[in-house]
């Protein structure tokens, strides 16, 4: 197993805290791995293997544990001591009325207790109802550029360019499994397409009770299409109008929020810069990651400003911001991104091929009258001037680099 360190240095600090520990992400993104780095990082602070309790319901050999009840039996069986106990249970929504048996546990048992899930609505909304603000989420995302160097210096000892590196991120994108094996793009696709469809099958159409399966891969086409540009639900509306296909906003908006709870999507809503405030029209949706894309429309070098976006938009989110679409007066900024009360803005565009873009995208940046860091990222290679503060940057280097 390789090291997450972004992710097990952040739930390592949280060993032995009192709030439930909620690894969170899309299938196959490395949340298991994560669990077992944490089964090992408890092993080396001398906790006994007998206390530490690990269960993957996905599979096989815990199909007897289907609900909260038998959960609750299997666990308490293995409670044989006044010791404190590390429950690691890996795809808890297998399990029906799960959160029954872990609040169950908090009240009984010395118990410090970690979930994987991949469904943000379900780890969201109904484990709130019963633990109350006693739980932390941490999402999982997909290998960042950074995660990928060290996957294929690992696996494959390659010893290409950051460039050159990038441009294979690019097309392959960042599932851990992508990158553990010696894939063929078409396979790399194939492999991606088969995690797709299990997540649109179990985390989407039955999780969700979903007819129109048909309907559904629609909206995703449409959402696919249109990663980098602002779009609503009324927008999803009248292109199926226009399409001869009749289609109710409240089911856009209902399939939206399926897709967004099985990670396939991220939701990016606009804010008013100079107002500063949320706005609620024209949001911006982004994928988990670009491989679903590919795998599922092929790759097409036309959407290449939108996937720049969303890989630097995932980049942001797996460094801990709030992640923004900024309106200031008619302009859009790309990115507008909080942690912690600081700020950065970022303005992506696929090429400076002319003096109209360079206008366009350091001077959304330079109407922002603040300190904050600004950047202009994209795949140039000759350009490396800033503009009046504002840093143009390869976004190779800006993946790598610390901000601020």
């Amino acid at each position: 197993m390789i090291l997450r360190p972004i992710y097990t240095a952040y739930i390592n600090d949280f060993i032995d805290k009192p709030q439930v520990k909620i690894i969170t992400g899309i299938r196959r993104s490395g949340k298991s791995t994560v669990l077992k780095l944490l089964k090992k990082e408890l092993l080396n602070r001398k906790v006994e293997e007998a206390q530490i309790i690990y269960v993957n319901f996905e599979s096989f050999n815990f199909s007897q544990l289907s609900d909260g009840r038998s959960l609750y039996n299997y666990i308490q069986e293995r409670i044989t001591s006044k010791k404190r106990y590390y429950l690691l249970l890996d795809e808890i929504q297998e399990v029906e009325s799960w959160e029954k048996a872990i609040n169950s546990f908090l009240v009984d048992f010395d118990v410090d207790v970690y979930l994987t899930g991949s469904n943000s609505h379900l780890l969201s909304s109904e484990l709130a109802t019963y633990l109350a603000g006693r739980y932390v989420e941490i999402p999982i995302y997909t290998l960042s550029f950074k995660e990928c160097l060290t996957f294929r210096n690992h696996y494959f000892n390659e010893n290409k360019s950051t460039k050159e590196s990038f441009l294979n991120y690019l097309r392959f994108g960042g599932f851990p499994v992508i990158h553990t094996m010696d894939y063929t793009r078409e396979s790399a696709y194939k492999v991606v397409y088969d995690i797709y469809s299990s997540v649109i099958l179990r985390d989407t159409i039955q999780r969700y009770k979903i007819r129109d399966v048909e309907l559904l891969e629609r909206v995703i086409k449409f959402a696919f299409d249109n990663i980098g540009n602002t779009f609503s639900g009324k927008n999803v509306a009248d292109y199926f109008k226009s399409q001869q296909r009749k289609m109710d906003i409240n089911t856009v908006y209902n399939y939206l929020n399926a897709l967004e709870g099985a990670f396939i999507l991220h939701r990016v809503s606009r804010y008013d810069i100079k107002g500063k405030e949320i706005l609620k029209t024209q949001e911006k949706f982004f994928v988990s990651d670009v491989s679903l894309i590919y795998a599922t429309m092929g790759y097409k070098d036309q959407m290449i400003s939108g996937i720049l976006e969303n890989i630097v938009f995932l980049e942001l989110k797996r460094r801990g911001y709030k992640v923004y679409v900024g309106k200031l007066a008619q302009t859009e900024i790309d990115f507008v991104a909080e942690k912690q009360g600081e700020k950065i803005y970022v303005q992506v565009c696929y090429k400076l091929e002319s003096e109209q873009t360079v206008k366009r995208e350091f001077g959304n940046l330079l109407a922002i009258k603040d300190q904050y860091p600004k950047y202009v990222v994209s795949m140039d290679d000759f350009w490396k001037e800033s503009v009046e503060g504002v840093r143009h940057v390869h976004v190779s280097d800006f993946l790598g680099m610390d901000w601020g």
